[in-house]
């Protein structure tokens, strides 16, 4: 694997795209070798397993007001027959999953120079069915920020923009004795999502008006730790895995101006992190349960899997993940 600082001379800069082929669609779960998938597998010692997705709804009225509400309808045939089907289910409205196709660069177009006029509700490429088709699993390892940030007593407000960067992620995997193998699963603990479920309604609305989330830094340097620790999928309890909003950034693209409708993404990792190194990124996992647990025996690594929806060209998914100790 090249150093992402080799990766320089990268056409375009700083892209994966040669490293995994021009044709690919898998991105970093390419780093899932079927020799560390058996590695982590041999992590399960007690058999305890830890669900990592929200219910459906779960962050109702969602954060940024465009993800409304799924329906849920049950209807019966007779007596002894039950079926359902859902209405109006966004399937990044809890935790979920994105795709490659999700977010393109304004300069390089999408993963792998999929231009944006050619990513169509016709195409299919760099949907979640390809990571549905190779399945993903690997060795989970779980930063507990909220923790580590208490334990040091740091200041630390997870309904603020809290920004995590490469020395803090280093002294927080230190802290937690946590060595790195390469194609690590990176879980990061805000304590966001817990307490944004935790409010009535009244105080999400109320909330929302003033929504901030820690997160990664919007720095190189982030990426180059992401990247040269070989991590194949980054997931956090927060909307958007990086600090919210972004406050200061290296990714700023000149002269642009913002969208007429939609999220700014002007400036955030979303775009160097998945359009330029493939880099799969999961957000509102539920992580509470375990982050107990792995503070309660010191045991920061496990198997985890994840199975997205095998929806042909499907931009997100829930990510049906679980974790095994």
């Amino acid at each position: 694997m090249p150093t992402y600082d080799e990766l320089s001379s990268a056409d375009p800069p700083h892209s994966s795209w040669d490293v995994f082929g021009r044709d690919d669609e898998l991105g970093t779960i390419n780093l899932l070798t079927p020799e560390r998938v058996a590695a982590a597998a041999r992590l399960v010692r007690s058999g305890h397993r830890f669900n990592l997705d929200y219910p459906v709804n779960a962050f109702d009225p969602y954060p940024t007001g465009t993800r409304p509400a799924t329906a849920h309808h049950v209807f019966a045939n007779n007596e002894f027959h039950r079926d359902d089907w859902l209405d109006s289910f966004y399937l990044q409205s809890t935790s979920q999953l994105d795709a490659l196709r999700h977010i393109g660069h304004p300069r390089h177009g999408f993963y792998n120079g999929l231009a944006a006029s050619d990513n169509t509700s016709d195409s299919t490429r760099l949907g979640i069915h390809n990571w549905a088709e190779s399945g993903i699993a690997g060795r989970g390892v779980l930063l507990d920020v909220a923790r580590f940030f208490a334990a040091h007593g740091r200041e630390y407000d997870c309904e603020t923009t809290v920004v995590l960067d490469a020395p803090t992620l280093d002294a927080i995997a230190a802290d937690q004795g946590v060595q790195w193998r390469g194609g690590d699963i990176l879980l990061l603990r805000t304590g966001w999502a817990e307490n944004y479920v935790a409010k009535s309604r009244p105080e999400r609305i109320e909330f929302n008006t003033r929504n901030r989330s820690p997160g990664l830094a919007q720095r190189e340097q982030t990426l180059r730790w992401l990247w040269d620790h070989e991590i194949a999928l980054v997931a956090s309890d927060t909307p958007a895995v990086e600090a919210d909003p972004v406050i200061d950034s290296d990714f700023r693209v000149t002269g642009e101006r913002a969208p007429e409708r939609g999220v700014n993404h002007s400036g955030m990792l979303h775009r160097p992190l998945i359009a330029l190194l493939g880099m799969a990124m999961g957000e509102l996992w539920r992580l509470d349960q375990l982050a107990a647990s792995c503070a309660q025996d010191g045991r920061y690594d496990f198997f985890l899997t994840c199975k997205p929806l095998n929806i042909p060209g499907g931009v997100g998914s829930p990510p049906n993940a679980l974790a095994i100790k």
